[in-house]
Protein backbone atom coordinates (compact mmCIF):
# COMPACT_ATOMS: atom_id res chain seq x y z
CA UNK A 1 0.00 0.00 0.00
CA UNK A 2 3.05 2.61 0.97
CA UNK A 3 4.75 1.36 -2.11
CA UNK A 4 1.44 2.49 -4.48
CA UNK A 5 1.49 6.05 -2.95
CA UNK A 6 4.71 6.27 -3.73
CA UNK A 7 4.26 5.52 -7.21
CA UNK A 8 1.90 7.74 -7.35
CA UNK A 9 3.16 10.30 -5.89
CA UNK A 10 6.49 10.51 -7.33
CA UNK A 11 4.77 11.67 -10.53
CA UNK A 12 2.78 14.68 -9.69
CA UNK A 13 6.10 15.92 -7.88
CA UNK A 14 8.03 15.40 -11.45
CA UNK A 15 5.14 16.81 -12.87
CA UNK A 16 5.34 19.97 -10.56
CA UNK A 17 9.17 20.35 -11.10
CA UNK A 18 8.55 20.32 -15.15
CA UNK A 19 5.59 22.95 -14.63
CA UNK A 20 7.93 24.72 -12.21
CA UNK A 21 10.78 24.82 -14.85
CA UNK A 22 8.75 25.54 -17.95
CA UNK A 23 7.18 28.39 -16.09
CA UNK A 24 9.14 31.16 -17.70
CA UNK A 25 11.64 31.32 -20.73
CA UNK A 26 14.43 33.53 -19.17
CA UNK A 27 15.98 35.32 -15.80
CA UNK A 28 17.47 38.45 -14.57
CA UNK A 29 17.35 40.99 -12.22
CA UNK A 30 15.49 44.56 -12.39
CA UNK A 31 17.89 47.63 -12.30
CA UNK A 32 16.89 51.27 -12.65
CA UNK A 33 18.42 54.45 -14.52
CA UNK A 34 20.88 55.75 -11.74
CA UNK A 35 21.60 59.68 -11.48
CA UNK A 36 24.77 60.41 -9.80
CA UNK A 37 23.86 64.52 -8.57
CA UNK A 38 27.31 66.17 -7.54
CA UNK A 39 28.42 69.53 -6.27
CA UNK A 40 28.77 72.24 -9.30
CA UNK A 41 30.78 74.65 -7.36
CA UNK A 42 32.90 74.80 -4.12
CA UNK A 43 32.06 75.34 -0.46
CA UNK A 44 30.28 74.40 2.99
CA UNK A 45 27.18 72.50 2.35
CA UNK A 46 24.61 74.38 4.45
CA UNK A 47 21.95 72.64 4.22
CA UNK A 48 20.96 69.22 2.73
CA UNK A 49 17.07 68.33 3.34
CA UNK A 50 16.84 65.00 2.35
CA UNK A 51 16.83 61.35 3.19
CA UNK A 52 17.33 58.10 1.98
CA UNK A 53 14.42 56.54 0.39
CA UNK A 54 12.63 60.09 0.06
CA UNK A 55 10.70 60.87 -3.32
CA UNK A 56 11.86 64.05 -4.81
CA UNK A 57 10.42 66.11 -8.06
CA UNK A 58 12.20 67.71 -10.61
CA UNK A 59 12.94 71.27 -9.97
CA UNK A 60 12.90 70.79 -6.42
CA UNK A 61 15.03 72.75 -3.96
CA UNK A 62 16.51 70.27 -1.55
CA UNK A 63 19.78 72.33 0.07
CA UNK A 64 22.04 75.16 -0.67
CA UNK A 65 26.04 75.68 -0.30
CA UNK A 66 27.43 78.73 1.34
CA UNK A 67 27.81 81.61 -1.07
CA UNK A 68 29.16 84.51 0.66
CA UNK A 69 32.25 85.25 -0.79
CA UNK A 70 30.44 84.95 -4.19
CA UNK A 71 27.93 87.23 -3.69
CA UNK A 72 30.67 89.70 -2.43
CA UNK A 73 32.85 89.21 -5.27
CA UNK A 74 29.45 90.44 -6.97
CA UNK A 75 28.95 93.70 -4.79
CA UNK A 76 32.48 94.57 -5.73
CA UNK A 77 32.39 93.97 -9.40
CA UNK A 78 29.48 95.89 -9.72
CA UNK A 79 31.30 98.81 -7.36
CA UNK A 80 34.20 98.69 -10.05
CA UNK A 81 31.63 98.93 -13.09
CA UNK A 82 29.77 101.82 -11.27
CA UNK A 83 32.84 103.99 -10.93
CA UNK A 84 34.29 103.52 -14.47
CA UNK A 85 31.18 104.15 -15.96
CA UNK A 86 31.07 107.58 -13.94
CA UNK A 87 34.14 108.49 -15.99
CA UNK A 88 31.55 108.82 -19.05
CA UNK A 89 31.31 112.13 -20.50
CA UNK A 90 28.10 113.59 -20.36
CA UNK A 91 27.90 114.47 -24.18
CA UNK A 92 24.87 117.24 -24.24
CA UNK A 93 26.68 119.25 -21.60
CA UNK A 94 30.30 119.00 -23.18
CA UNK A 95 28.46 120.16 -26.29
CA UNK A 96 26.13 122.84 -24.71
CA UNK A 97 28.56 125.58 -25.46
CA UNK A 98 29.31 124.99 -28.99
CA UNK A 99 25.66 124.30 -30.27
CA UNK A 100 25.20 127.94 -28.41
CA UNK A 101 28.07 129.37 -30.45
CA UNK A 102 26.24 127.45 -33.27
CA UNK A 103 23.05 129.03 -32.96
CA UNK A 104 25.02 132.85 -32.12
CA UNK A 105 26.21 132.32 -35.77
CA UNK A 106 23.50 130.69 -37.44
CA UNK A 107 21.88 133.97 -36.38
CA UNK A 108 24.45 136.32 -37.79
CA UNK A 109 24.13 134.40 -40.97
CA UNK A 110 20.89 134.94 -41.53
CA UNK A 111 21.10 138.82 -40.42
CA UNK A 112 23.52 138.88 -42.92
CA UNK A 113 22.28 137.32 -45.49
CA UNK A 114 18.88 139.80 -45.40
CA UNK A 115 21.56 142.86 -45.67
CA UNK A 116 23.17 141.65 -48.24
CA UNK A 117 19.67 141.22 -50.44
CA UNK A 118 19.53 144.52 -49.38
CA UNK A 119 22.79 145.97 -50.44
CA UNK A 120 23.04 146.87 -46.82
CA UNK A 121 26.67 144.11 -46.47
CA UNK A 122 29.23 143.29 -48.55
CA UNK A 123 29.20 139.37 -50.18
CA UNK A 124 32.40 139.15 -48.35
CA UNK A 125 30.69 139.69 -45.06
CA UNK A 126 28.13 137.15 -45.53
CA UNK A 127 31.14 134.57 -46.90
CA UNK A 128 33.10 135.72 -43.94
CA UNK A 129 29.89 134.22 -41.60
CA UNK A 130 29.00 130.95 -43.83
CA UNK A 131 32.26 130.38 -43.00
CA UNK A 132 31.58 130.49 -39.00
CA UNK A 133 28.72 128.78 -38.83
CA UNK A 134 30.92 125.74 -41.02
CA UNK A 135 33.63 126.17 -38.69
CA UNK A 136 31.69 125.85 -35.68
CA UNK A 137 30.15 122.74 -37.01
CA UNK A 138 33.19 120.67 -37.83
CA UNK A 139 33.81 121.24 -34.19
CA UNK A 140 30.43 120.32 -32.89
CA UNK A 141 31.50 116.81 -34.92
CA UNK A 142 34.82 116.45 -33.74
CA UNK A 143 33.72 117.04 -30.34
CA UNK A 144 30.98 114.67 -30.63
CA UNK A 145 33.57 111.73 -32.39
CA UNK A 146 36.01 112.18 -29.45
CA UNK A 147 33.22 112.09 -26.72
CA UNK A 148 31.69 108.95 -28.32
CA UNK A 149 35.45 107.06 -28.20
CA UNK A 150 35.93 108.05 -24.99
CA UNK A 151 32.75 107.02 -23.64
CA UNK A 152 32.64 103.61 -25.91
CA UNK A 153 36.43 102.98 -24.29
CA UNK A 154 34.89 102.83 -20.87
CA UNK A 155 31.64 100.70 -21.91
CA UNK A 156 34.43 98.37 -23.14
CA UNK A 157 36.51 98.24 -20.02
CA UNK A 158 33.23 97.68 -18.11
CA UNK A 159 32.67 95.04 -20.51
CA UNK A 160 34.73 92.03 -19.26
CA UNK A 161 33.49 93.11 -15.79
CA UNK A 162 30.06 92.60 -16.44
CA UNK A 163 30.81 89.14 -17.69
CA UNK A 164 32.71 88.43 -15.00
CA UNK A 165 29.71 88.92 -13.08
CA UNK A 166 27.19 87.09 -15.29
CA UNK A 167 29.85 84.12 -14.07
CA UNK A 168 29.90 84.84 -10.95
CA UNK A 169 25.56 84.66 -11.23
CA UNK A 170 26.09 81.49 -12.65
CA UNK A 171 28.14 80.03 -9.48
CA UNK A 172 25.43 81.77 -7.37
CA UNK A 173 22.83 79.78 -9.08
CA UNK A 174 24.58 76.42 -8.80
CA UNK A 175 25.34 77.40 -4.97
CA UNK A 176 21.46 76.01 -4.82
CA UNK A 177 20.81 72.39 -4.82
CA UNK A 178 18.03 71.75 -7.43
CA UNK A 179 17.12 68.23 -7.64
CA UNK A 180 17.42 68.21 -11.50
CA UNK A 181 14.88 64.54 -12.30
CA UNK A 182 11.78 62.96 -10.61
CA UNK A 183 12.97 59.82 -8.84
CA UNK A 184 13.48 58.17 -5.05
CA UNK A 185 16.94 58.80 -3.27
CA UNK A 186 18.82 55.84 -2.74
CA UNK A 187 22.22 56.86 -1.21
CA UNK A 188 23.04 59.60 0.09
CA UNK A 189 26.75 60.67 -0.04
CA UNK A 190 27.02 64.36 1.98
CA UNK A 191 25.62 66.17 4.99
CA UNK A 192 25.15 69.36 6.02
CA UNK A 193 28.53 71.77 7.20
CA UNK A 194 30.76 69.17 5.05
CA UNK A 195 33.48 71.23 2.53
CA UNK A 196 32.55 69.52 -1.04
CA UNK A 197 34.00 70.76 -3.91
CA UNK A 198 32.86 70.52 -8.09
CA UNK A 199 32.15 66.92 -8.98
CA UNK A 200 31.68 65.77 -5.35
CA UNK A 201 28.59 63.40 -5.27
CA UNK A 202 26.08 64.90 -2.79
CA UNK A 203 23.09 61.89 -3.36
CA UNK A 204 21.57 58.93 -6.09
CA UNK A 205 18.49 59.27 -7.30
CA UNK A 206 16.54 56.69 -9.79
CA UNK A 207 12.90 56.78 -11.28
CA UNK A 208 11.50 53.85 -9.13
CA UNK A 209 8.29 54.06 -10.63
CA UNK A 210 9.14 52.15 -13.75
CA UNK A 211 11.84 49.72 -13.69
CA UNK A 212 13.79 48.21 -16.00
CA UNK A 213 14.61 43.33 -15.69
CA UNK A 214 17.76 42.93 -17.24
CA UNK A 215 17.24 39.43 -18.95
CA UNK A 216 18.80 37.12 -20.80
CA UNK A 217 17.65 35.18 -23.90
CA UNK A 218 19.28 32.46 -25.67
CA UNK A 219 20.11 32.44 -29.57
CA UNK A 220 16.73 29.96 -30.39
CA UNK A 221 15.28 32.44 -28.26
CA UNK A 222 15.94 35.88 -30.00
CA UNK A 223 13.79 35.08 -32.99
CA UNK A 224 10.67 35.36 -30.92
CA UNK A 225 11.21 38.58 -28.96
CA UNK A 226 10.79 41.95 -30.77
CA UNK A 227 10.82 45.69 -29.65
CA UNK A 228 7.84 46.53 -28.07
CA UNK A 229 6.76 43.12 -27.62
CA UNK A 230 4.46 42.79 -24.79
CA UNK A 231 5.69 40.14 -22.00
CA UNK A 232 4.84 38.87 -18.98
CA UNK A 233 7.29 39.75 -15.59
CA UNK A 234 7.51 37.01 -12.66
CA UNK A 235 8.26 37.33 -9.58
CA UNK A 236 8.27 34.91 -6.44
CA UNK A 237 6.03 36.01 -3.52
CA UNK A 238 6.23 34.98 -0.25
CA UNK A 239 3.92 32.29 -0.52
CA UNK A 240 6.17 29.94 -2.90
CA UNK A 241 4.25 31.20 -5.73
CA UNK A 242 4.25 34.14 -8.13
CA UNK A 243 3.57 37.70 -8.96
CA UNK A 244 2.82 38.48 -12.57
CA UNK A 245 3.69 41.63 -13.76
CA UNK A 246 3.12 42.91 -17.76
CA UNK A 247 6.10 44.44 -18.96
CA UNK A 248 7.64 45.83 -22.48
CA UNK A 249 10.24 44.78 -24.67
CA UNK A 250 12.12 47.75 -24.16
CA UNK A 251 15.88 46.90 -25.83
CA UNK A 252 17.19 43.95 -27.24
CA UNK A 253 20.76 43.70 -27.58
CA UNK A 254 22.55 43.12 -30.81
CA UNK A 255 25.51 41.77 -29.95
CA UNK A 256 25.72 37.99 -28.02
CA UNK A 257 27.56 37.11 -25.25
CA UNK A 258 28.73 34.47 -23.05
CA UNK A 259 26.44 33.70 -20.46
CA UNK A 260 26.96 35.15 -17.24
CA UNK A 261 27.44 33.55 -14.26
CA UNK A 262 24.85 34.67 -12.20
CA UNK A 263 22.11 34.27 -14.63
CA UNK A 264 20.44 31.31 -15.47
CA UNK A 265 19.05 31.23 -18.77
CA UNK A 266 15.96 28.16 -19.84
CA UNK A 267 18.35 26.08 -22.16
CA UNK A 268 21.86 26.25 -20.24
CA UNK A 269 23.54 23.91 -22.98
CA UNK A 270 23.96 27.66 -24.90
CA UNK A 271 27.26 29.25 -24.26
CA UNK A 272 25.73 32.54 -25.43
CA UNK A 273 23.20 34.68 -24.92
CA UNK A 274 21.56 38.14 -26.16
CA UNK A 275 20.69 40.72 -23.08
CA UNK A 276 17.32 42.42 -23.13
CA UNK A 277 15.70 45.01 -20.99
CA UNK A 278 12.24 45.13 -20.06
CA UNK A 279 10.33 47.92 -18.42
CA UNK A 280 8.07 47.12 -15.85
CA UNK A 281 5.86 49.33 -13.95
CA UNK A 282 6.45 49.59 -10.14
CA UNK A 283 3.61 48.27 -7.69
CA UNK A 284 6.53 49.81 -4.91
CA UNK A 285 7.14 45.72 -4.60
CA UNK A 286 9.83 45.75 -7.22
CA UNK A 287 13.55 46.62 -6.10
CA UNK A 288 17.11 46.99 -7.77
CA UNK A 289 18.39 43.63 -7.58
CA UNK A 290 16.01 41.40 -7.16
CA UNK A 291 15.10 38.43 -9.20
CA UNK A 292 12.54 38.27 -12.11
CA UNK A 293 11.61 35.81 -14.66
CA UNK A 294 10.33 36.06 -17.80
CA UNK A 295 7.68 34.63 -20.02
CA UNK A 296 7.37 35.31 -23.30
CA UNK A 297 3.44 36.25 -24.33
Amino acid sequence: MNSLKILTVIPLLLAACSHHENAYDASGTFEAVETLISAETNGVIKALDIQEGQELHAGQAIGYIDSTQLYLRKLQLQSQIKAVLSKRPNVSVQLAALQEQLSQAVREQQRITNLVRSDAATPKQLDDANAQVAVIKKQIAAQQSSLGITSSSLTQEASPLEVQIAQLEDELAKSRIVNPVNGTVLVKYAEANETVTVGKPLYKIADLSSILLRAYVTGPQFDQLKLNQSVTVLVDDAKGGYREYPGTVEWISDKAEFTPKTIQTKDERENLVYATKIRVKNDGLLKIGMYGEVRFN
